[in-house]
């Protein structure tokens, strides 16, 4: 996959760009937007610059031309890693994207990683492995044979966990988020994981996690399902999600994270074989000087039929792995 241009190859198209910037970080968008897209005459071909020009047009109020530029971006960068899809469900000019394409979430995270803790704990509040830990306690469980951390990032939900679990496993898409994670020294193991394509061991852990993950998945019907079957019998799924309460299943916020119904949640987790544990209301941080609603999500997999639990009972006892 080649890298995304930042860049337009172009040293004078990069100067107008800039100009175009400071137009627009004026206030005069109109002026911004018309300038970029001159500039777009001279690189055709760069996909970021098209992205920006959507986004110049759309605070310009040219909605339509917004839409052009960013069906533009998506034409040139297929794997959408820069989120022109979500633009284009924003606007109502695509019923739905389907969640969030894996390049873009790598993407976003990569650039966010060396910034990511001291951003979204120091100054946005953000309490949801705090929260997730409390909520396990709880349920009663303080220990678990083997914990699957799910979109782990930095390790910030690890460090919760690590006292609870006796091998603690972590994956993230972001190389640059699991480098974080290594330096903490909190994870058994660590691995680069796809949560579009993502298929784990199944009846492997005892816990599952996963903490402000959901948000960049979107629908949520394949992930329950590989979850369940990771999931031993009575193992726990413990998640957090923004809260939707408007119509649907699912909500594609201006921040371009999905926000689920608890109707969707409790609908998807019955259906996937699990009880519900506990969805409490909570802040989970804080977003341009606002509250942000969200659920706090503890589920159990229900216990299988005698028959089948002697085929469970059988298999290989969970063991800790080497680092």
């Amino acid at each position: 996959m080649k890298p995304i241009l930042y860049s337009s190859g172009d040293a004078a198209a990069d100067r107008r760009a800039d100009y175009a910037e400071m137009l627009f970080a004026s206030g005069d968008h109109g002026a911004a937007s018309e300038l970029m897209a001159d500039i777009m005459t001279l690189a055709p071909g760069w996909a970021t610059g098209w992205f920006r020009l959507g986004e110049m047009r759309e605070a310009a109020g040219e909605i339509a031309g917004a839409t052009d530029a960013w069906r533009e971006a998506l034409r040139l960068d297929p794997a959408d890693r820069l989120g022109s899809a979500l633009k284009l469900e924003l606007v109502g000019a695509i019923e739905n994207a389907g969640g969030i394409s894996s390049a873009f979430a790598e993407t976003l995270f990569d650039q966010y990683a060396g910034k990511f803790d001291a951003e979204l704990v120091q100054k946005l509040g953000y309490r949801v492995p705090e929260l997730i830990a409390d909520a396990l306690r709880a349920t009663g469980r303080t220990s678990f044979a083997h914990v699957l951390d799910l979109g782990c990032g930095t390790g910030l939900m690890g460090e919760r966990l690590r006292a609870m679990a006796s091998f603690l496993e972590g994956g993230d898409l972001s190389e640059n988020m699991l480098k974080k994670a290594r330096a903490k020294g909190v994870y058994d193991r660590l691995a680069r994981q796809d949560l579009l394509t993502f298929e784990p061991e199944r009846n492997s852990a005892d816990l599952v996690t996963a903490a402000d993950v959901f948000l960049y998945v979107g629908r949520l019907e394949r992930i329950f399902a590989q979850v369940a079957g990771a999931l031993v019998p009575g193992g726990l799924l413990a998640f957090s999600v923004e809260r939707h309460d408007g119509a649907g299943d699912l909500q594609l916020g201006d921040s371009r994270r999905y926000a689920h119904a608890p109707d969707y949640l409790r609908r998807l987790l019955s259906e996937n074989g699990f009880d519900l544990v506990a969805m409490d209301d909570a802040i989970i941080r804080r977003d341009r000087g606002t509250d942000v609603a969200g659920l706090i999500v503890v589920a159990r997999r229900q216990t299988l039929p005698a028959r089948l639990d002697a085929t469970v009972t059988n298999a290989p006892t969970l063991h800790a792995h080497p680092h």
